[in-house]
């Protein structure tokens, strides 16, 4: 038992022994072995590799892919007219010297960020300074980029990094001018549409005015053309009723008592007070009946 005991001990210290003289760099990382805080070896290749235990020997591990490094802050950059910009802009980098970056960033990405952040800044400074508006805004931005890199190429090797690239993410005015450009730009916007509203006014006036005119007229045109056909339609009746009458006296002047009646009595509460024994009532009397009498005056 005490046998058994003694090799699982055995194994696990041999287990120990391994796992802190044994180590892996994979292909994203460079593994830099110190030996009582002096860097001993840095080892780019990925593979399995061997040191001797803590505390004679330590890895640390830096990623060696391309890194991206964002302007930290808006800082107004005055161009050849005197105008202020904001640029925001990114640098690639990656770890080109693990020696001299570590000499001069130690292990932590955070303090090259801080550093290299200003000398891009200063870079840009330099270069827009050189420049109008309308070639940082679009004829040179390219060759804004370009020259930021090439001035920084021999100043990223002093950090032991290499710079990839350079880019402009975006380009504006200070809040200050970009206000008044929207207060501007919202004036004339505002003085067109009142332009525009204006015109349609007029232009739905003078419709209306069309209109009314159109409306008119067709009114009275339609109103002669209706009394110019009464007219000749009445001329025509006139015509048929003086040749009818023409021909038979007596219907005529029947008629004519028959329209006095229906003229007279319209409605069935029309109240008439005349004598019985007057002209107006031969037609009601017909022609075979006697005239009544008037009565008698008293005296």
């Amino acid at each position: 038992m005490n046998r058994i005991g003694l090799v699982i001990t055995s194994m696990l210290v041999a287990l120990l022994v391994a796992s802190s003289t044994l180590f892996i760099v994979d292909q994203k990382s460079v593994a830099v072995v110190y030996a009582l805080g002096e860097i001993k070896e840095v080892i780019t290749e990925p593979g399995l590799y061997t040191k001797l235990p803590p505390p004679f020997q330590n890895v640390v591990y830096l990623d060696k892919r391309i890194q991206t490094l964002d302007s930290p802050e808006n800082r107004a950059i005055f161009t050849a007219e005197k105008k202020s910009l904001v640029i925001d802009w990114l640098a690639k980098w990656r770890i080109a010297d693990p020696r001299q970056f570590i000499r001069n960033n130690g292990t932590d990405f955070r303090n090259l960020d801080s550093r290299l952040s200003q000398v891009v800044q200063a870079a840009f400074n330099e270069e827009v300074t050189k420049r109008t508006v309308r070639g940082v805004l679009s004829d040179e931005r390219d060759k804004v980029m370009q020259d930021v890199r090439s001035r920084l190429l021999d100043e990223a090797k002093s950090f032991g990094v290499e710079l990839v690239d350079v880019r402009i993410k975006r380009v504006d005015f200070v809040a200050e001018i970009t206000d008044a450009v929207y207060r501007r730009m919202q004036s004339e916007r505002q003085q067109v549409a009142n332009e525009l509203r204006s015109q349609g006014a007029a232009e739905g006036e003078r419709i209306r005015a069309d209109a009314d005119r159109q409306r008119e007229v067709i009114i009275a045109e339609a109103y002669r053309d209706a009394q110019k056909l009464k007219g000749e339609g009445d001329a025509k009746a006139s015509a048929l009723y003086a040749d009818a009458f023409g021909r038979d006296p007596q219907f005529a002047e029947f008629y004519r008592s028959l329209e006095a009646y229906r003229a007279s009595f319209r409605n069935r509460s029309d109240v008439m007070v005349v004598d019985p024994s007057s002209e107006f009532f031969k037609a009601m009397r017909g022609p075979g009946l006697p005239t009544p009498a008037a009565p008698a005056a008293r005296r």
